[in-house]
């Protein structure tokens, strides 16, 4: 546990107002820093170290290859991607082209069992130019140093870089068009991080917490604890103060564990909601009521909208008292009551005359349920102005209309007597509307009508979510989720005027909410955008999904959105929609760690002051760093190019302009200014000198007054 000295030592380091490790978000493209990490090595007889393994390669006729070193950096047979992950490898010399699929037969490290398998083929194309394409899109390469490489060709074999391996492991898809998010780390944390760049953006929550059954997965949390006697005894903390728990129905704290787990998550996501946005969250009877407790104090008592039943299974005869619980719940809150639900209405019938040629009408009933002696200026007899014939009041329920009002509804065709059209088969007199009267009151709202706690039919039960994925994997790789139509029903009545919400889903477990987003896409044109937050918990050794080689939750996820993307464009040819997704993954701050005081540094420790971004950090996680700190979205298109042989990215068109090299010449810097982007962002070493940075600033100030110049 964090001893309270080591503590206040650390308040006394330089930087004063970092007293907690700072977080950040890693963009998985271009990095190795992936969920499964590429580890490789290569050694002066250019035998080559995979994950602490010796690993050979073998060309199409099973002769084994080497890599090849250029430039000073290693490159990789484009077959040798196959074997790392495991795939069989067939490579086609005339087109340059490599299909992975199913398990490899030979395994590539001697001595050690075969990976599992991939869920979907890849194939790399190296063109002469130079450019590689993977699957159809246009790919790029990043070195260390987030600068573009290339593949080369060498002795008849095509070599691409040994990052490039953990760029083709499934990680971003469309990660330049995409606008949507899946982001892997603890879910508290990305909140925190998320919280400037989505506050007040997000329509619709949808989050299927984990149920308190005493068998939760772990979450690493700080809860504020009675005593830290507790916690010591029970062996709960790390070594950090930080407190690893397994909330099982023996803990003496089991429902405080879980509603503190909750709460904290519910209190930074009512932030990202808009003001006519609301939350859905599923869960059993175990904590419904605490639930409930929590969201009123959250989001208030006024703001409760409905909790829908979801019937998840047929009734079971073996329970406790008889009785089978078949139901779980959805609670449901708003942000404010600016929100409103709708679903597509059963369609009016109205009818077109040639006494009224273009303006449809219906009929509705002419009565109230007011009495006479209520509505004493509706006590009378309706007469037909035409036929003479009289249709006497109801005492009970009179006219909607008064004797003074008759005459006027009349003339401008609002009263349909009997005798008026012989298809409406009435017995009494009827009012009036014309469609366009209809449309003009409901507005956007036209053809809706409000949302029923009475789920639809169709939505399915857990067996038919589980049999929805298994499915989309041909095996069985997660139990129990819920179906994508019941999570796109609740996304269709949370943003039916709205097609361009974001939904957000921070325990995305196997991904059905973006599931869900992108079916409803398809089918209605809309281009909503999700964002999916899970963390990576490990799958158990004797699962199918490990052995399957899904290693954590995430890699399930990620497959399915993919699986369901191409599932989804094939059943929806004609309709496009956004099936992509960038990844990114809960890192710790680009900045370099400091351990010491100003005072305590020597002679000897000066060269640790050279460079104060940690060296392994790519011009992405800097780019996409600076993005979070000014609270800007993740998810906008960017660009890069080169200018004079610095490499210049721009996001969003000119919302910020950042350039991360080494000794960036004048021209460059007066170029960028000259676009005068909103931002611009350097780092130190960007500049030779004080005097250099200096200048920088007075070129902005003459050529882009406005711009917010920042240097990391």
């Amino acid at each position: 546990m964090m001893s309270k000295t080591w503590f206040k030592k650390l308040t006394e380091r330089v930087f004063l107002p970092v007293l907690c490790v700072v977080l950040l978000l890693t963009p998985l493209i271009g990095c190795a820093q992936a969920a499964d990490t590429v580890t490789a090595r290569l050694r002066p007889d250019y035998t080559i170290i995979i994950d602490g393994a010796e690993r050979d390669f073998y060309n199409a006729a099973g002769q084994q290859v080497h890599p090849v070193a250029y430039d000073g950096t290693t490159y990789l047979p484009v077959r040798a991607i196959g074997e790392l992950m495991g795939r069989n490898v067939d490579w086609n010399e005339s087109t340059k082209t490599v299909t992975l699929s199913g398990t490899r037969t030979a395994a590539p490290v001697a001595g050690t069992a075969d990976t599992a398998s991939r869920a979907q083929d890849v194939s790399v194309e190296v063109r002469s130019d130079f450019t590689v394409i993977v699957d159809g899109s246009k790919r790029t390469f990043t070195d260390a140093n987030g600068k573009t490489v290339y593949p080369l060709l060498y002795q008849g074999s095509t070599y691409l870089p040994i990052r490039a391996i953990g760029q083709l492991m499934g990680k971003s898809v469309d990660w330049d068009s995409t606008e949507n998010l899946y982001i892997e780390g603890d879910n508290l944390e990305v909140l925190k991080l998320l919280q400037e760049s989505y506050l007040g953006k997000v329509k619709m929550i949808y989050i299927d917490p984990p149920y308190n059954t005493g068998n939760d997965f772990i979450y690493r949390d700080d809860f504020a604890m009675s005593g830290e006697e507790y916690s010591e005894e029970s062996g709960q903390v790390d070594e950090n103060g930080d407190r690893l728990f397994r909330n099982t129905d023996s803990n003496g704290r089991f429902h405080s564990d879980w509603c503190s787990m909750i709460y904290s998550r519910l209190m930074l996501a009512r932030s990202f909601l808009s003001e006519d946005g609301a939350i859905f969250i599923s869960i059993d009877d175990n904590e419904v009521d605490n639930l409930k407790k929590i969201c009123e104090d959250i989001f208030g008592a006024s703001n409760y909208i409905a909790t829908f039943p979801w019937r998840k299974r047929t009734a079971k005869s073996d329970v406790p008292f008889g009785v089978s619980q078949d139901y779980e719940w959805i609670v449901c809150y708003a942000k404010s009551d600016k929100f409103i639900a709708r679903v597509t209405g059963t369609e009016r019938q109205y009818f077109e005359t040639p006494d009224y040629p273009g303006r449809p009408w219906r009929i509705h009933d002419l009565t109230t349920q007011r009495t006479a002696i209520e509505r004493p200026n509706s006590n009378f007899t309706m007469i037909n102005p035409k036929t003479g014939d009289k249709y006497p009041v109801n005492p009970m329920r009179t006219w909607a209309v008064t004797q003074e009002t008759f005459k006027d509804y009349y003339e401008q065709g609002r009263i349909v007597f009997p005798d008026d059209y012989s298809f409406l088969n009435i017995s009494r007199p009827a009012f009036r509307y014309w469609k366009e009267d209809d449309i003009k009151k409901a507005g956007e709202m036209f053809g809706m009508m409000s949302a029923s706690t009475k789920l639809p039919d169709d939505i399915g039960m857990s067996l038919d979510g589980t049999k929805e994925i298994t499915e989309l994997f041909s095996g069985k790789i997660f139990s129990y989720p819920k179906t994508s139509k019941l999570i796109k029903h609740l996304i269709d009545m949370s943003t039916k005027t709205e097609p361009n919400a974001i939904i957000l889903d921070f325990f995305s477990g196997s991904a059905t909410t973006a599931h869900a987003v992108m079916q409803l896409n398809a089918e209605d044109g809309g281009h909503r955008k999700f964002i999916m937050v899970q963390l990576p918990e490990p799958c158990d050794e004797k699962s199918e999904a490990y052995k399957a080689g899904y290693s954590n939750i995430c890699e399930i996820g990620k497959e399915r959105i993919r699986r369901a993307a191409k599932k989804i464009a094939t059943d929806n040819p004609d309709k496009p929609f956004d099936g992509g997704f960038r990844v990114f993954k809960l890192a710790d701050t680009n900045m370099t760690d400091v351990f010491y005081s100003a005072g305590e540094y020597d002679q000897g420790m000066l060269d640790q002051l050279v460079s104060n971004i940690k060296p392994d950090r790519t011009d992405l996680d800097l780019l996409f760093g600076c993005l979070l700190e000014w609270g800007l979205p993740l998810s906008m298109p960017y660009t890069s190019e080169k200018i004079e042989d610095c490499t210049v990215h721009t996001y969003n068109d000119g919302d910020l302009i950042a350039c991360f090299d080494e000794n960036i010449p004048d021209t460059v810097i007066k170029e960028i200014a000259k676009r005068q982007p909103l931002r611009a962002v350097f780092r130190d070493s960007s500049f030779a000198d004080s005097p250099a940075k200096i200048n920088v600033g007075e070129i902005f100030k003459m050529l882009a007054p406005d711009t917010r110049v920042k240097v990391l």
